[in-house]
């Protein structure tokens, strides 16, 4: 799309929360406001929820932003000026009814939205939200990878559905952004694109911002009512089975009595953890904190960053923990590798593995000088990669360029 006029650009995402959610926001934030006119069209609670029962199947502006559910970005994205739209259909779990009716209705969204540009996220967002737009006759459609919905962890027959999904999406995508080295190499050796239409990209985080004041350490800690003298891990993820909150809980039963566990975001595992936590005896130690809006003011707290997850993307967090000088430990999964170098910036320990989870940990807790050498390593390694500015301008490439879907209307 060959154009210096000013583009209208919706940003299409399932769910606007979590570190997918900030990826969103912040790449919309880094667009420069002379050049675009911004949009962000999220999902809903389903047609089947109680809560919905006799909703509308769109809220706009100041309605959907009441409806947001807590750690929502939409109030953020409403406050920096952009247009906000709300498919209540569009929900992260599969359901026929819901999936039906948000193709429907997001195709209409489109198409009276008149955007130049349609830039998707996630897997139900990105296939459901690629075939609207290429039904609204939408110009340029654009997705990030945050990493695949197919992984090990899954049947074979199931991965083969993800794969198919996305191989037909993908036939209705102008051009790709993957986050994470390994997610190029994958989207290449599975055929879901051609060289040309992706390209790699990193999560726009300012991490000059989470750098550490003195004397934030111990504020943090007295904000959070932990004992002196104590070791703090801490995590930040959504309680579900991806991010691995149990293996978290129970490392950290292996470690000594002075290590304590702070993890920050809630989600559906959250009473399981609560018992799982009284069954390992460590109910006086590990704080699930919930979500909060004000992590940066959390991670001074920790004495290490410890991330369990079986799969990602690139978490923002591990960019964050960086930048405020935490060394890092996290499972060897793509992604995870491009940020931590077994050894140099970080250690690596593999997914589903407690016992070893807890060897690093106690590893690097046991020798701080190492500790934070490997810190310094990390945030010297990242540089101006996930500047805002640097994401700024790609982006305004890849809307702007000249790429095509292989299948037009």
């Amino acid at each position: 799309m060959t154009t210096s006029r000013k583009l209208r650009v919706a940003t299409v995402i399932t769910r606007f929360n979590g570190g997918a959610g900030q990826v969103a926001l912040n790449g919309a934030l880094a667009l420069p406001p002379d050049g675009y006119e911004r949009a962000v069209v999220t999902g809903g609670v389903g047609i089947d929820s109680k809560a919905a029962a006799s909703g509308a199947d769109v809220l706009r502006g100041e309605e959907a932003v009441a409806n947001a559910a807590a750690g929502d970005l939409t109030p953020a994205a409403h406050g920096a000026g952009m247009e906000i739209v709300q498919v209540r259909s569009l929900v992260p779990q599969i359901s026929p009814r819901d999936d039906r009716a948000a193709l429907r209705v997001l195709t209409q969204v489109l198409a009276e939205g008149r955007y130049d540009v349609v830039h998707t996220h996630s897997a139900k967002g990105g296939v459901i939200g690629r075939i609207a737009a290429a039904r609204a006759g939408v110009p340029r459609i654009v997705h990030t990878w945050h990493g695949f919905p197919f992984n090990e962890f899954q049947s074979w027959a199931r991965r083969r559905v993800y794969i198919r999904l996305e191989r037909a999406a993908a036939k209705h995508t102008d051009a790709f952004l993957a986050i994470g080295s390994e997610t190029v190499t994958t989207a290449l050796r599975l055929g879901l694109a051609t060289p040309e239409r992706v390209r790699l990209s990193w999560p726009a985080v300012d991490v000059a911002a989470y750098a550490t004041a003195p004397g934030s350490r111990a504020q943090a800690r007295r904000r959070l009512d932990l004992p002196l003298g104590v070791k703090v891990v801490g995590s930040v993820g959504r309680l579900t089975h991806q991010k691995g909150p149990e293996v978290f809980a129970r490392a950290l039963a292996r470690l000594p009595g002075d290590v304590f566990g702070l993890w920050v975001g809630g989600g559906p595992m959250a009473a399981e953890l609560e018992a799982l936590t009284a069954r390992l005896g460590i109910g006086e130690r590990m704080r699930w904190l919930g979500h909060r809006d004000d992590v940066a003011s959390v991670l001074p707290a920790f004495d290490l960053m410890a991330m369990a997850s079986r799969w990602e993307g690139l978490p923002c967090v591990l960019v964050e923990a960086i930048g405020a000088g935490i060394p890092l430990v996290a499972t060897a999964v793509p992604s995870n590798q491009d940020l931590v170098l077994a050894g140099e910036t970080g250690l690596l320990v593999r997914p589903e593995d407690p016992e070893q989870l807890a060897g690093a940990i106690g590893h690097l807790l046991d020798d701080p000088a190492a500790a934070a050498r490997m810190a310094r390593r990390a945030r010297d390694r990242v540089g101006d990669w996930f500047t805002p500015a640097h994401l700024g301008e790609q982006l305004d490439d890849v809307y702007r360029g000249d790429t095509e879907r292989p299948y037009q209307r």
